[in-house]
């Protein structure tokens, strides 16, 4: 248990007072620090802890430090190179972790965990947040398991307690008791199975919020807060839901939610539709609730109206919205604080890597065989091959899996890799990978990679043939979702439904979109035994994917795709993007389809023609529309032996 050590003086007359609780949030900050884009040296970006910052400040200002709580919802220690390499101990930095530095300045008063917190191991982290001035907790993440969630031991501490004395509307001092609860998507042991395996345990966010909610209040907690880390999930419940929060506003007990991990807003139209989730009113089944976005947006403020009957305070009101920080002048101070790691920074994502003879862009790569998923395919597969060089399996055909990163989507429409011909940097071997999964070999079937390639194919909506304008992507589906297995050949039929949904779970079970499996120009048996290079994401059961790892596992790299990644570069020396028959549309006489993708397509107009595509304008929310035929116009394609690569 943590506490503050303010002193509580208690009420001369408590019965009928009023007090205003200002909640302010942040979460999925993802290492953004300074409104800087450092995959394209872009300045002055929309968001950020800097811009964050000011308007903290101003908000923090207006209803007095001592009504005010500043909380995080975890996903803050990872996500660019100011996080991803300054911060790592072998890049040359000595200083702080900035984002802590900077949380530290602006005086955070708690915060939770998200899953990214753990992507670089166990002792990292653990050091990393002793740098924290600020109290953490995360109730779900166990280091023993006991019987119940209250006889756990976990990681952090299991709540915290905050003491405020606030001041009510008339001047008069109030001790307010504040329980919050964090929890993290019990997710954790799949996507960092390699660094956690073996070292913690987790709970359904659910079962221990509902067994710890009481002993806050038996704590003596006034109010209970959960800092969950987690989206909101249409439904239906089930058991170790990734975004849980639904059933965790409807948990008795519960004052307000904070939630987060899904890149969304609430209150907003995102969740739409939803079940519970009153947009109007910012409640999500009646209970207060906040999701300030991503990337450090929107900053959350949720205004709690507390009044006293006599017992206990109640909520008896609120208010809820979310304060985009585009307008918002980066503050100073966090600036000045925050520049020696940036020049850092800077310097470390000049370093040149190597060359590519023609630009490298993801603005298509859910479309065609694309040379960025090549050159990734291309680089695991010949790391793999060294890997298992004197192995029993070094005979058996070796394939390579890899997915888009930057589709745009949730990150809106500049979320995309644009990479000029031209020097390749290292910000572009991050802005290629930006993730720091390491390389897995896993020993699998025919029969495997048929399954896996079905439920890559979910990304797609069904086409019935012979109808115009048919959206082509289905948007609940994030594009890291789509892998490519390099070293097949394959159709996706989409006048067939998806097989598997987002959770993995097989909803048509006689659908077969995948068609014309073949390896080397024969047809894929069952039982044919292959080698396959992926990430340890998704080796481990990532997204809607088996965990094949539990059966297939042959090996287990350390160092990060991405630094194999900037191996294989340099190795190569120049890149040379080249088409590569991999996989296709099968073809739909006379059907029409349209997708969203970036505008900066249009400084591309021969892969637009390559598609015979029709430019139908931008979207309200800024992604450029194409209308194209089903199947696209195909590229001349490469004999398969030729080299995609070559080294100058």
């Amino acid at each position: 248990m943590t506490e503050s050590t303010i002193t509580q003086t208690p009420p001369l007359s408590a019965c009928g007072a009023t007090l205003c609780l200002r909640i302010l949030q942040t979460t999925d900050v993802h290492g953004n620090l300074l409104p800087f884009d450092y995959y394209t040296n872009q300045p002055d970006r929309p968001w950020g802890l800097a811009r964050l910052a000011t308007q903290i400040k101003r908000a923090r200002s207006e209803v007095g430090a001592e009504n005010c709580l500043v909380l995080d919802n975890g996903d803050f220690l990872q996500g660019t190179p100011l996080t991803d390499l300054t911060a790592q101990p072998d890049n040359g930095w000595t200083g702080p972790h900035p984002i802590l530095a900077a949380m530290n300045d602006i005086g955070y008063d708690a915060g939770t965990l998200g899953n990214h917190e753990f992507n670089f191991g166990l002792d990292w982290l653990m050091d990393t947040l002793a740098q924290a001035r600020f109290p953490l907790t995360c109730c779900n993440v166990l280091t023993r398991r006991g019987g119940t969630p209250v006889d756990d031991t976990t990681l952090l501490p299991p709540y915290l307690l905050l003491n405020k004395q606030m001041q009510d509307r008339d001047g008069g001092s109030h001790s307010l008791r504040i329980g919050l609860l964090g929890l993290v998507p019990p997710q954790i042991l799949t996507w960092d199975h390699a660094r956690l395996s073996g070292r913690i345990d987790v709970r359904d966010m659910v079962e221990s919020a509902r067994a710890w909610v009481p002993t806050l209040r038996a704590l003596g907690a006034d109010l209970v807060l959960l800092l969950a880390h987690t989206g909101i999930d249409p439904g239906p419940d089930r058991p170790f839901m990734e975004n849980a929060a639904r059933a965790l506003a409807r948990l008795p007990g519960i004052d307000a939610l904070l939630a987060g991990h899904s890149h969304k807003s609430f209150p907003s139209t995102d969740h739409n539709g939803i079940a519970g989730a009153n947009a109007s009113n910012g409640t999500l089944h009646d209970t207060p609730c906040l999701m300030a976005g991503f990337r450090g947006n929107h900053l959350g403020q949720l205004d709690l109206t507390l009044t006293h009957d006599g017992n206990a305070w109640q909520v008896t009101g609120h208010d809820s919205r979310l304060l985009a920080v585009s307008s918002a002048q980066p503050c100073p101070a966090i600036c000045i604080a925050a520049d020696a790691a940036h020049r850092h920074t800077l310097a470390l994502t000049a370093r040149e890597i190597g060359q590519t003879a023609a630009p490298l862009h993801s603005y298509l790569t859910l479309l065609r065989d694309d040379p960025i998923l090549h050159l990734v395919n291309d680089a695991q597969r010949r790391a793999l091959t060294l890997a298992l060089a004197n192995s029993p399996h070094a005979g058996l055909p070796l394939l390579s899996a890899s997915a888009p990163f930057k589709t745009g989507g949730r990150g809106g429409p500049a979320h995309f890799t644009d990479i000029p011909k031209g020097p390749l940097l290292l910000r572009h071997i991050a802005d290629l990978y930006s993730f720091p999964n390491t390389l897995c070999g896993l020993l699998v079937t025919g029969a495997d990679l048929r399954d896996w390639l079905e439920r890559a194919a979910i990304c797609f909506n069904q086409i019935n043939p012979g109808l115009p304008d048919q959206p082509l992507l289905d948007p609940s589906v994030p594009g890291y979702d789509f892998d490519v297995i390099d070293g097949l050949s394959y159709t996706i039929d989409l006048s067939q439904p998806a097989r598997y949904d987002l959770s993995g779970a097989l909803i048509h079970p006689k659908a077969a979109r995948i068609q014309d499996l073949c390896f080397a120009r024969k047809p894929v048996r069952p039982d044919t035994p292959f080698i396959i290079a992926t990430n340890s994401y998704r080796a481990h059961g990532g997204g809607p994917f088996a965990p094949l790892a539990e059966r297939g596992l042959i090996y287990s790299g350390t160092r990060t795709v991405r630094d194999l990644l900037a191996d294989h570069v340099a190795a190569v020396g120049q890149v040379v993007p080249a088409p590569r028959p991999t996989w296709r549309f099968a073809p739909q006489p006379g059907t029409r389809v349209t997708i969203e993708t970036g505008p900066g397509l249009r400084a591309h107009p021969a892969d637009i023609a390559a598609l015979d595509a029709v430019d139908l304008g931008l979207t309200d929310a800024g992604f450029l529309r194409l209308g194209m035929p089903l199947p696209f116009a195909q590229p001349t394609l490469a004999h398969p032996a030729a080299a995609a690569y070559i080294t100058r």
